[in-house]
């Protein structure tokens, strides 16, 4: 199960009354600089931007690839370990709005991840070291560590052992 706290609301849907959970002004400063940040081909300054500007925890040499979309109202509940990719096109969430209520999770993707392109982590995940990501994923439950999964559902394709790599099948 996600970890994920819940808001309950009254009203029209979560969404209409975002601006009474985060402010507008944050949410276009943030807009900005992750426009920024997704177009930059420079990854010092990409960094940069999401530790100073936007308050996420980005480890030493994590590389974000082209047009990652990180959350833009709730950005300072993501952490990303040391030495991990994000592959293009990937959306890291931290809230979601919904129609009676609005859910905010922190995500924590560890050190040495590789995060296949095109992929979206929802909020309230944690995404162990050495774990991979498949492209095009939808990560809706925790990653163990070393631990290659994909889809949508998400299902575990291979896990580390003390052998070495192993596929699932293998294991009937």
């Amino acid at each position: 199960m996600r970890k994920v706290q819940r808001y309950p609301v009254e009203g029209p849907n979560a969404l209409w009354q975002l601006y009474r959970t985060v402010s507008p002004w944050k949410g276009v400063k943030n807009f900005i600089f992750i426009q920024i940040a997704r177009y930059c081909p420079v990854l010092s300054i990409k960094n940069w931007i999401y530790r100073h500007i936007l308050g996420m925890r980005v480890g030493e040499h994590t590389a974000f690839g082209l047009m990652v979309m990180v959350d833009v109202f709730f950005p300072e509940l993501i952490t990303v370990g040391r030495n991990s990719v994000i592959g293009y096109n990937t959306t890291i969430l931290a809230h979601e709005y919904l129609i009676k209520e609005y859910r905010l999770g922190e995500v924590n993707i560890g050190s040495e991840v590789m995060i296949g392109a095109n992929s979206t982590i929802l909020p309230g995940i944690t995404i162990g070291d050495g774990a991979v990501v498949a492209a095009g994923s939808v990560v809706h439950r925790d990653v163990a560590p070393g631990t290659f999964v994909g889809g949508n559902p998400l299902r575990v394709l291979e896990r580390n052992t003390p052998e070495g790599n192993r596929p699932i099948d293998s294991e009937n």
